[in-house]
């Protein structure tokens, strides 16, 4: 398969490719990895007039470090946050999911602002980012702006950035102490599409309670989803094998799907379950 024809621009600065979406806005398309646009394009489901390629701007691609927050440049590699040991160390949710982000070729040349953009409910990134509760930084000619995760995924590959936006950085807090983090997926051959899937983060309190919980499902609807219910269910109590089976069930009910629903809810209710027992322990051992 061929990609339609597209007029292309290489920009080599920020400015120069905000200038050019500001121009172009509807008609043009960024590319960034590639990983997931170029696929799209040779099977002729996206047909831009203009592709915008962002790989040569300067300044874009780093995993920063400052005041307790790691920076992720948009334009950072996935290979990039998978070797780094800061991020295995103060941010190992972010470390485990990507090492279940497709291949190592694919790591290699995909960038997690892409992964962001692109916004496939299936994706590790777009999951973990929302259960850490990152902020997205976007920026055009016009103004400059910080959503939330909840702000920025609108649906399914569809996000509240505007024509004329570039996503340029993601700002990720570190989890508080006493905090454990997981993530469990289930493909049908490791680093394809996830069936289904969950992210989570428990902290518990001085007694050993759950102070807050964050679980996140792939997967599971046009968007990250967030499961409210079974959060609100686990804080103030104990993290035990009861409580958390009834957050996994509370969970899985929130899962959509056109198909295979019943199917898709009781695999959410498994990975739930681990994803928050996973959890659960390694806050155990960090308190």
């Amino acid at each position: 398969m061929k990609p339609p024809p597209f007029a292309y621009d290489a920009p080599r600065e920020l400015e120069e490719a905000l200038a050019l979406l500001a121009r172009h806005g509807e008609d043009a398309k960024v590319l960034a990895g590639g990983q997931s646009l170029v696929p799209l394009l040779n099977f002729r489901l996206a047909r831009p007039a203009r592709l915008i390629d962002v790989n040569r701007v300067a300044g874009l691609g780093y995993l920063r470090r400052r005041d307790g927050v790691l920076r992720i440049g948009a334009l950072t590699r996935a290979a990039a946050l998978e070797r780094s040991r800061v991020v295995g160390l103060h941010w190992p949710l972010l470390h485990e999911a990507v090492r279940l982000s497709g291949h190592p070729q694919i790591r290699s040349r995909g960038t997690v602002g892409g992964s962001v953009a692109h916004a496939d409910p299936a994706s590790e990134l777009p999951a973990v980012l929302t259960a850490l509760g990152a902020r997205f930084h976007l920026r055009s000619a016009r103004r400059e702006r910080t959503v939330s995760a909840e702000g920025l995924f609108l649906g399914f590959l569809s996000t509240a950035l505007e024509p004329d936006e570039l996503l340029v950085e993601i700002e990720v807090p570190m989890i508080p102490p006493r905090s454990g983090t997981a993530i469990v997926e289930h493909a049908r051959t490791h680093g394809d599409f996830a069936v289904g899937g969950a992210a989570a983060v428990l902290t518990l309190d001085q007694g050993g309670g759950c102070e807050r919980a964050a679980i996140v499902l792939l997967a599971a609807g046009p968007a990250p989803r967030r499961a409210a219910a079974a959060e609100a269910s686990l804080e103030g109590r104990p993290p035990s094998a009861k409580n958390l089976r009834e957050a996994a069930a509370l969970a899985a009910a929130e899962v959509e799907a056109p198909f295979d629903r019943e199917f898709r809810r009781a695999l959410a209710r498994e990975l739930a379950e681990r994803a928050l027992t996973k959890a659960a322990a390694r806050a155990k051992e960090a308190a």
